[in-house]
């Protein structure tokens, strides 16, 4: 009971972190213009996202123009593109395979070793997704803290960490540590089992023996 509850609970995290990613990956608040030196009165912000760039007026309008050509992009970008796509599409099957696995679910019902191993798969993509999603976010906060940082850049180009960078990195880590220690939660006591169950056997083959 304690393992189908922790499962249960690990599964809702798992579908938050999905979520998460799936925002950070789609929204352009991965930069956000830095108001600092002289720029730090400006009516204008500019937001950069992997899919567009936004700018917000003082006067509420709120314009978004996505990248018109994907080849000219620069490789850093392309590159976080499709891993946060990947992880998008490995937490919709981690979701999919712990929904299988978990022991509240009629899916699989009568095949327990199955059933468990469908449940440490799941969390298997679980923590592969948080990784995933975890490089393209480290690597754009570093080069955000870089450029911030630098002098030979002007205060008007400098840009700030922006929410979704924040939401990716809390995603990531909830796949990674949580998800995944509490779907194959269930899979120690299966191995266990296993173990007794194959000590036993030995026992009595060692008394017919005799």
């Amino acid at each position: 009971m304690a393992s189908a509850a922790v499962e249960l609970m690990g599964f809702f995290l798992g579908l938050l972190g999905m979520l998460g990613t799936l925002v950070a990956t789609v929204l352009p608040y991965w930069q956000i213009s830095a108001h600092i030196g002289s720029n730090i009165v400006t009516v204008v912000a500019n937001m950069r996202g992997l899919w567009m760039e936004c700018v917000y007026q003082s006067t509420g309008a709120f314009q978004c123009e996505t990248y018109n050509s994907m080849l000219a992009l620069p490789s850093d970008l392309q590159a976080s593109r499709a891993l946060m796509v990947i992880s998008v599409v490995l937490s919709v099957l981690a979701v999919t395979m712990s929904t299988l696995g978990m022991q509240c679910t009629l899916c699989l019902e009568g095949s327990g070793a199955v059933k468990s191993r469908v449940a440490g798969t799941g969390g298997g993509l679980f923590l592969a997704a948080g990784l995933f999603s975890l490089v393209p976010v480290a690597w754009t906060t570093h080069e955000v803290v870089q450029t911030f940082y630098s002098p030979n850049i002007p205060a008007g180009m400098k840009y700030e960490i922006g929410e979704c960078l924040y939401l990716g990195l809390a995603s990531a880590l909830i796949s990674m540590l949580v998800i995944n220690r509490s779907l194959q939660f269930r899979v120690q006591p299966l191995e266990a089992l296993k173990s007794q169950t194959g000590t036993t056997s030995m026992k009595s083959c060692v008394r017919r023996s005799v």
